[in-house]
């Protein structure tokens, strides 16, 4: 162990009111490697982050596929903890952005584009790029010259924001070449983001097109128990890591040591509670892949990736042990069996209860249980267990309170989903969870 390391985990017993963030990993997250902070229990972390996803995915020095912010340890969080984050604030600060469906670059990566790129003529593994000029070709080989991007289009776009970042329209080729050419100010890249910007590559097959923006973070969680590349922080992404050829290979029990932090969950937004595990000591709570906008499961692969400013607020909450989050959203984002019930449908059901001779009515509030796997059913399954594991409930159970008080919705595709539904307000209490329940919907 380093002595920065041991410095840091004997300084997590007192914290900073507020950590400013604005350096990143170079795509792994490492639990051996320092943190910053501490942020005392109840403090605020802000952070300038960098776009993840295709910035990242034609940057081969990076090594995650992402370049999510460094973890910052919590005062207080130890192994067997959780850490509730309140999402005070997320701003999105990039002009621009291009996005698009993929294509993978046979012979530009060992095993895994996201994670091991190469270069296809010299062979170097993470090699370092240069730009020349733009267009998809744009990305060189710092070394040899060599034409370096694991990645390219097979339908993309180019879309600008209005000033307000309310609403985004795609551009044209000339459009998209004129911000090309000024990349770097027009994504409002951190000064010390490292990525190639996207945008360089001018993508400009749709045209005209105008989407709102709701902004929500595709990566935000705690540091997984082993080092784990940023984007494969998942069950999803996570199993591509199994027998990997590249340094971050994984068997498939190693996968128990994620926290699902990449999540590309749209409700992870502002005013939204997200509760997370806590694997190493610190919790190391990290995040990036701001999102401008998403459709659930984000089918194309990818959406519009922005820098943004956020804001987060920390709680540890102790002896919550959970393999995976907790989210509790905005009261307008939960399925609409999963709202709570207001004071008339109580008052409806009641009487109904009377009539048949029940003389109360079960106390609940909503939860939502975040599952991950290699296809959709298998996170389904993770969910459902999940969820049965922290309330004390069965399978079957919350299988039936999820269909008539929730709904399983689609997080990302091919593997992550929200178990949502209404939990028994005295088991949400008995983990520790009511608090925030009640704080979250106004419940007294």
């Amino acid at each position: 162990m380093s002595v920065q390391v041991a410095e840091m985990k004997s300084a997590i017993a007192t914290g900073h009111e507020t950590v400013f963030v604005d350096r990143f990993t170079n795509g792994i997250l490492d639990p051996n490697k320092p943190m910053l902070g501490p942020v005392r229990d109840g403090g605020h972390i802000v952070a300038n982050t960098a776009p993840g996803c295709w910035g990242p995915m034609i940057t081969p020095e990076i090594r995650g596929g992402h370049e999510v912010t460094m973890p910052v340890a919590v005062a207080g969080a130890e192994v067997g903890d959780a850490i509730a984050i309140r999402i005070k604030d997320i701003t999105v600060t990039s002009l621009a952005t291009s996005s698009g469906n993929d294509q993978i670059m046979s012979g530009r990566f060992l095993g895994d584009p996201y994670v091991a790129g190469k270069c296809p003529d010299c062979g170097a593994l993470y090699p370092k790029t240069v730009l020349r000029g733009i267009g998809p070709t744009a990305v060189r080989c710092a070394a040899c010259g060599a034409d370096a991007s694991p990645f390219t289009f097979t339908n993309g776009y180019t879309i600008a924001f209005d000033a307000n970042r309310t609403v985004g329209v795609t551009l044209d080729q000339e459009a998209a070449e004129q911000i090309a050419y000024n990349a770097r100010a027009y994504a409002a890249l951190p000064e010390n983001s490292i990525q190639n910007p996207i945008l360089t590559f001018a993508p400009h097959d749709l045209v005209g097109l105008v989407a709102r923006l709701r902004p929500f973070m595709g990566q935000l969680g705690t540091t997984p128990s082993i080092p784990f590349p940023d984007s494969h922080n998942a069950g999803d992404f996570g199993s591509f890591l199994i027998g990997a050829p590249h340094e971050y290979g994984l068997t498939a029990d190693q996968l128990a040591h994620r926290t699902d932090g990449h999540m590309d969950i749209d409700a992870v937004r502002a005013g939204a509670i997200l509760i997370c595990p806590v694997k190493v000591a610190g919790g190391g709570v990290y995040l990036g892949d701001m999102h401008a906008l998403q459709g659930d499961g984000e089918i194309a692969g990818h959406t519009c990736d922005v820098s943004g400013t956020v804001t987060l607020q920390v709680h540890v909450i102790k002896g919550l042990t959970i393999d995976g989050p907790i989210l509790l959203p905005v009261e307008e984002d939960l399925p609409f069996l999963a709202r709570p019930l207001s004071a008339e449908e109580k008052a409806k059901a009641l009487a109904v209860a009377q009539q048949w001779g029940v003389d109360r009515l079960e106390e609940s509030a909503p939860i939502s249980v975040i599952g991950t796997g290699p296809d959709l059913n298998a996170a389904t399954d993770n969910g459902l267990e999940r969820a049965a594991a922290l309330l004390g409930m069965t399978v079957p159970e919350v299988k039936n309170r999820a269909t008539i008080t929730g709904a399983i919705e689609i997080g990302r595709n091919p593997g992550v989903v929200q178990v949502t539904f209404r939990a028994p307000v005295d088991r949400l209490e008995k983990v520790g969870l009511l608090p925030f329940v009640c704080d979250q919907y106004g419940m007294g």
